[in-house]
């Protein structure tokens, strides 16, 4: 008997060994700036870069990079935004520093989510070094627009990388535009009021990154953002976001705002107001926008790869099983590996994200959120 307990105390600690984080080298313990998860020896390793205001992302890449790791074997680093005189607290609204990026040097995916961001040449060119090498990205939500540069970067070295950027190259619209394949556009939908039901795409029936998924089970409370259409280049849609109402009470301290999953009353027709103030009739769900496509991408001076983008992917968003199993299969497609028939995505401990919304520099500072507190 002694020995069985024995044998499974083992089993305890080894199992909490294959979930734990570790420090990278040049980490103090105390002041963690990103979290690295230990998957298996063989597996590829996956870089999640954070770093919105709105949506949550350093919830949603903590949690999506534990299931990879947990449930599939991936070996995946999460980067977070912080001030540099307060490493190790997450700050999204601090746009000029994620530290970090060189784990892009021997990284087989990145994933990313920022909004915004204007971040040093040093970090930039890491980012610069991975698109060059023609590895696979997945872009989520925001990061359509992740880069943005002022006028007061204007002696940044990569400011072709921003949603700004007008130039008359291959980088008009920025990383958003080149290598997703869209930049920010609009929110087709209405923002905290109407939510996104994926609808499978004509011609993606079947897709790898849809298995396991059944019709109506892509969901999330965040609306479908506009884009252009068509996509540019060889961009094949695979879900599109029926917009769909509110049918409770809007609430707002509510993590869902009032929406749900049950939510079933599709949008139609609305009338809206342009900049100028001329009503113009908007119909949402005719033509529906794409929420999740794949494309190729090159960037000028270095090798072909693919992209996986998806306008869906905030922290509430990861609450549905169904967005979580697309984001899994993202993963297993973009690095050319079988996509299971139904991938485990069951979340690793508690996760309760919070609600999408911006917040001000105080509420930051008061919150004093570590990245330590996010493994």
């Amino acid at each position: 008997m002694k020995f069985v307990r024995y044998a499974f105390a083992l089993v305890i600690l080894f199992l909490c060994a294959k979930c734990k984080t570790t420090t990278e080298p040049g980490q103090a313990e105390q002041t963690k700036e990103w979290l690295t998860y230990e998957g298996q020896a063989d597996m590829p390793k996956v870089v999640l870069i954070s770093g919105d205001e709105e949506y949550r992302s350093e919830e949603a890449l903590s949690q999506l990079a534990k299931i990879l790791s947990s449930r599939h074997g991936f070996n995946c680093t999460v980067l977070f935004a912080q001030d540099p005189a307060m490493p190790g607290i997450v700050n999204p609204n601090f746009v000029r520093n994620i530290p970090g990026t060189e784990a892009l040097d021997t990284a087989d995916l990145m994933v990313i989510f920022t909004r915004f961001r204007a971040l040093p040449d040093q970090q930039m060119q890491y980012i610069d070094n991975y698109l060059k090498s023609g590895k696979p990205v997945i872009g989520m939500r925001t990061a359509t627009h992740a880069f943005n540069f002022s006028a007061a970067d204007s002696t940044s070295s990569w400011t072709h990388y921003g949603n700004g950027y007008d130039g008359e190259d291959e980088w008009k619209g920025g990383f958003g535009r080149l290598v997703l394949g869209e930049k920010w556009i609009s929110h087709h939908g209405n923002h905290k009021h109407q939510s996104t039901r994926g609808v499978v795409a004509t011609g993606a029936e079947g897709h790898p990154i849809l298995k396991g998924i059944g019709e109506g089970e892509i969901w999330g409370p965040t609306d479908v953002y506009g884009v252009r259409l068509p996509l540019p280049g060889d961009s094949q849609p695979i879900v599109l976001g029926q917009v769909i109402n509110r049918e409770g009470e809007y609430t707002e301290d509510d993590v869902l705002y009032g929406m749900r999953f049950t939510d079933n009353e599709v949008a139609g027709d609305e009338v809206e107001k342009d900049k100028e103030g001329n009503e113009k009739t908007i119909t949402k769900n005719d033509p529906m926008m794409p929420v999740a496509w794949i494309k190729s991408y090159q960037i000028p001076g270095g090798q072909p790869g693919k992209v996986f983008a998806t306008t869906m992917g905030a922290a509430t968003d990861l609450l549905t099983e169904g967005t979580r199993r697309m984001m899994v299969n993202s993963v297993f497609w973009s690095l050319g590996l079988p996509v299971p028939e139904k991938a485990n995505v069951d979340t690793v401990g508690v996760y309760q994200p919070s609600q999408f919304g911006f917040h001000d520099d105080q509420y930051w500072l008061d919150k004093n959120l570590s990245v330590k507190s996010l493994q």
